[in-house]
């Protein structure tokens, strides 16, 4: 076992836990997996978001530190936020192409409408979405640029608010550029021990990662309790699964033209990370992971990498935008054709683009944003509930999915920044023992 690669191990603890799920479902254990083997998967992504802000702060300050030049900071940004709107843009054409083609909504049975619409219409968490996208609508237009200000740095520390955290790394990295070497030296000495630290962190806590996926897996296996639910709605699901099989396949050719490295090895190398995506659903929780496969196995640069991933990760969800793309249009094929017009289609492209910038890196987000998404396009209010209802049974598995997207866009766009500002070296690769025979 030692000898397996990590990815490995990884898939072998994903297959365990599915059967393992299966299993406990056959023969009523629901309770003994939420109740023993749960936790450790909720302790591992617990481990994982505890070191996800210190790694940021730590990365992101001695990058823009060592770029020595405040240029190079605006160079970096322009081009991060352009490959990022333009594969977004890329994404919701993909997705809207897909839908319009295959009209999955189409010819439903009204039995199954009515049966989804019973089952999950009054569902705690359609509710909890509907409530949150309220809120989200009922905020300023400029209210997502205030948020990006924080009045407290310690609070959003506390509360990993990623884009404050990266505006406070860039500020005191910029300051730090702006001030005597020598007096810079050692808070710039200190941030790149606790990069080093962090990064040992990352290495030990993957060694648990086989069973903590065994654990995440098993548990969401248990949610399924409906399958011929699953079924009539397997059309959806595979246009979503379909559309992001070939956004995947448009970051290789990406990798593999501009880059000029070869996509079977991108893929190898990042798939812990894509991995853990699929297991978490979340990119925030995955994040030191992939800033870890990144740095030492794809060979970015600190300083790239520790400002396009922590940006990616907030901003870049390709994947959350294609789904919603589809979903929208899905919803409406079923419940509101009328709605289905070409000047309404580009108002998701717009509004699809903007709410992945405002989505947060969490489960579910993208849900919520595609509420305000459908609201965009005049879709009529009391039939809210019913549109979540429809998709609310496979979005958690199609979460899982768009996330390990929005992994790998942000690990190709990284590449990408590198290779453009000659940043992209050969990988060196660290493990956990590296220095273990030393001080054993």
């Amino acid at each position: 076992m030692k000898k397996l690669a990590l990815h490995w191990k990884i898939i072998i603890g994903m297959v365990l836990g599915i059967i393992f799920g299966f299993i406990m479902n056959s023969v009523g254990g629901k309770n003994f997996v939420s109740d023993w083997i749960a936790p450790f998967g909720t302790i591992f992504i617990n481990l994982l978001k505890l070191i996800a802000v210190p790694l940021i702060l730590a990365s992101l300050i001695k990058g823009i530190s060592d770029l020595k030049d405040i240029s190079k900071i605006k160079s970096m940004g322009l081009r991060t936020i352009g490959i990022y709107i333009t594969t977004t843009l890329v994404a919701i054409i993909i997705g809207l192409s897909i839908v319009n083609t295959i009209k999955p909504g189409n010819g439903m049975p009204q039995d199954t409408i009515e049966k989804i619409k019973s089952k999950y219409e009054s569902d705690e968490g359609v509710a909890d979405k509907l409530t949150k996208a309220s809120e989200h609508k009922d905020a300023g237009p400029l209210q997502a640029l205030v948020d990006i200000f924080p009045s407290n740095i310690f609070e959003a520390l506390g509360n990993a608010k990623m884009l404050q955290v990266i505006f406070f790394a860039l500020f005191v990295g910029i300051c730090l550029l702006l001030i005597p070497g020598k007096k810079a030296k050692p808070l710039v000495d200190f941030f790149d021990s606790l990069n080093e630290v962090v990064m040992k962190m990352v290495d030990l806590i993957m060694l648990f990662a086989p069973y903590a996926v065994f654990a995440l897996m098993a548990n969401v296996i248990i949610a399924f309790d409906d399958t011929e639910i699953l079924l009539k709605l397997l059309n959806y699901a595979l246009c979503v699964v379909g559309g992001l099989i070939l956004m995947i396949g448009f970051y290789l050719i990406l990798v593999s033209v501009y880059t000029k490295k070869s996509p079977m090895w991108f893929l190898r190398e990042i798939s812990p990370a894509q991995l853990l995506a699929f297991s978490t659903s979340s990119s925030a929780a995955t994040l030191p992971v992939t800033m870890e496969r990144v740095e030492e196995h794809l060979g970015v640069d600190k300083e790239v990498s520790g400002f396009v991933l922590p940006v990616g990760a907030t901003v870049n969800m390709d994947g959350t935008s294609l789904y919603q793309g589809i979903a929208a249009v899905f919803i409406m094929q079923v419940i509101w054709p009328e709605g289905l017009t070409f000047t309404n289609q580009l108002v998701i492209i717009a509004t699809a683009l903007l709410a992945s910038i405002g989505s947060a890196a969490v489960p579910s987000a993208g849900m919520v944003m595609l509420v305000i998404v459908l609201e965009s396009i005049g879709f009529p209010a009391e039939l809210l509930p019913i549109g979540l209802a429809l998709i609310f049974a496979v979005d958690r598995p199609l979460d899982m999915c768009r996330t390990v997207v929005n992994v790998t866009g942000d690990a190709t766009v990284s590449m990408m920044v590198a290779k453009s500002l000659g940043k992209l070296h050969d990988p060196k690769p660290k493990e956990w023992d590296d220095n273990y025979e030393k001080v054993k």
